[in-house]
């Protein structure tokens, strides 16, 4: 079957950013390239975009979280411009409970976790990133949302 993969934009603080969701999630990066790696002739790099990050990749399971940041050629990359979320479906209460407190930290809960009214145990907020999350727990689909 298909996974799905998530591709977050960021404004320069992709690195940051996934270092901490690294260690919410633990593992460790699959590929970090920079847009020095790339340099060359035919693609120049601006000196200032050169160690920001053109791909980043951390596998959460058997799913891949990657990012990059866009160059400031490209314009600024609006974080609060869409309600797209990522949702997470766990094994356990206690793996949401975790994985909500980690990555919420500093951030924007919009809907604190709990037993929802359709059944699962669930939550939603905004990390101090501006990227949007959902953890779900559902005994009758555990892992799955």
């Amino acid at each position: 079957m298909a996974l799905i993969n998530p591709h977050i934009n960021f404004n320069g603080n992709a690195e940051e950013a996934f270092t901490f969701y690294k260690s919410v999630f633990g593992g460790e990066f699959a590929q970090v390239m920079r847009f020095k790696d790339l340099a060359s002739d035919d693609f120049p790099i601006d000196e200032k975009e050169a160690n920001k990050i053109m791909h980043i990749a951390l596998p959460i399971g058997q799913n891949v979280l990657m990012g990059n940041d866009v160059p400031e050629s490209m314009g600024r990359t609006n974080e609060r411009e869409n309600r797209s979320k990522i949702a997470i479906g766990t094994e356990s209460k206690e793996e949401a409970d975790k994985l909500f407190l980690g990555l919420s930290a500093g951030g924007e809960v919009e809907m604190p976790i709990g037993d929802s009214p359709w059944g699962s145990y669930f939550g939603m907020f905004r990390d101090k990133y501006g990227i949007e999350w959902m953890v779900d727990f559902d005994p009758r689909h555990k892992g799955q949302i």
